[in-house]
């Protein structure tokens, strides 16, 4: 007796769950017609982009930790102020550069 009411059990759940697959299904989108290559070198022109900036973000943080840390020693006597006003120029000049090899990046990918 009780294997039947497992069977139907199941059976109704078997048949709820094509129900509701079915629905799901239906609310898919149609595909797109259009050149999956030209979608695939987009997808990877913006990923090389993203990349990009992660890697100057990365910079940014880097030359600004560098930054404290040279400002910190100085203020402890361990370095000159000479070295903290070195270290800003030079480091905005890489930033600067940065941000333009990546303005010319993004327009040659």
């Amino acid at each position: 007796m009780a294997t039947k009411r497992i069977k139907k059990v199941a059976a109704l759940i078997g048949l709820l769950g094509m129900t509701a697959c079915q629905s799901v299904w239906a609310a898919l989108p149609t595909p797109v017609a259009g050149d999956w290559i030209e979608l695939i070198k987009g997808y990877i022109k913006d990923g090389g982009l993203v990349l990009g900036l992660a890697i100057a973000v990365l910079g940014f943080l880097w030359v600004a930790y560098v930054g404290f840390a040279k400002f910190n020693e100085a203020r402890q006597g361990k370095a000159e102020w000479a070295e903290v006003g070195v270290l800003g120029i030079v480091g905005a000049i890489v930033l600067i550069f940065a941000s333009y090899l990546l303005t010319e990046a993004s327009g040659v990918i």
